[in-house]
């Protein structure tokens, strides 16, 4: 069965904000309040924010980071994230844009992939020093004014200022690397974890592929996270169930059968005892 995943559209993130009117690839919004969605999804488009003001909450896979100002967010369509509040007043800027738009005039077309921060959880933040502040400030203020000018060759000049921001975060990446630094056999227990939980739910099979005892590995995470590897695999399995249940195109037992449950009963018990409803119960919840 193919597995449909239900993303946000470019089109979508536009409709959250009020007055944005175009049908490009990409845009621009600075935005005094943010999108909150609560519920985990993915989306269609890349998108790099600058917070400029205030706190936000993101949960980005199963990590979740309570951001404050001034950070700038990297997020590659794949990631599955959501979006609580914590501060009254925000200041953000966000620029969305999808992949076609951005490899237009690029022969590499791997280009964005080779950007880790993108899609590793522990790298999407950037806690920006008074001297990076600066210098991303006056980017966006760029963009800005030319996202909302009757600019000539305004996409590619949006394109060369993203060029510009993706070559500045690569730029502080290596500090940002050493500051998150966390015991190796365990970040690569989630690489793989974020991989393979479709069709490897157990505990040995990760222990295994790395080459560790079950024991020793099952030490190692819950040092590093206060969980267990079973506690991972499960909340793992939670996150795109969740995902996928917004995708009001797939039946209940489609979900079952992409997650890999022997029947849909399963599932359905597997859900309730880590969310106390069923699967049926939590899509009904969902806004429309």
């Amino acid at each position: 069965m193919k597995n449909t995943i239900s993303t946000y559209s470019l089109t979508h993130h536009k409709s959250l904000f009020s007055g944005v009117e175009n049908d490009e690839d990409y845009f621009y919004i600075q935005a005094q309040d943010h999108p909150y969605i609560s519920e985990p999804y993915r989306a269609e488009s890349y998108a790099v924010e600058f917070l400029r003001k205030g706190s936000i909450v993101m949960q980005t896979q199963l990590e979740k980071t309570v951001i404050h100002a001034p950070a700038i967010i990297a997020l590659s369509p794949s990631v599955i994230r959501s979006f609580t509040k914590d501060s009254d007043e925000i200041l953000l800027d966000i620029l969305f844009f999808k992949q076609q738009f951005f490899l237009e005039n690029q022969a590499n077309i791997f280009f964005l992939s080779q950007y880790e921060f993108f899609e590793n959880s522990q790298m999407h933040v950037f806690n920006l020093e008074q001297k990076e502040t600066k210098k991303f400030e006056q980017v966006f203020n760029l963009i800005k004014e030319v996202f909302t000018s009757n600019a000539n060759h305004k996409p590619a000049i949006i394109r060369s200022y993203l060029y510009i921001l993706i070559y500045e975060l690569d730029g502080i990446k290596q500090i940002f690397s050493t500051e998150k630094v966390q015991n190796p056999i365990f970040e690569r227990f989630k690489q793989l974890l974020f991989k393979d939980f479709l069709s490897q739910r157990s505990v040995q099979y990760y222990a295994d592929s790395l080459n560790v005892s079950r024991k020793y590995l099952s030490e190692i995470i819950k040092t590093n996270s206060g969980k267990t590897a079973s506690n991972w695999i499960d909340d793992i399995v939670i996150l795109e169930a969740k995902v996928l249940l917004q995708n009001k195109d797939l039946t209940i037992n489609q979900i079952s059968d992409i997650l890999n449950f022997l029947n849909q009963s399963i599932f359905g018990r597997f859900f309730k005892n880590r969310e106390g409803i069923s699967p049926l119960e939590y899509r009904k919840k969902l806004p429309t």
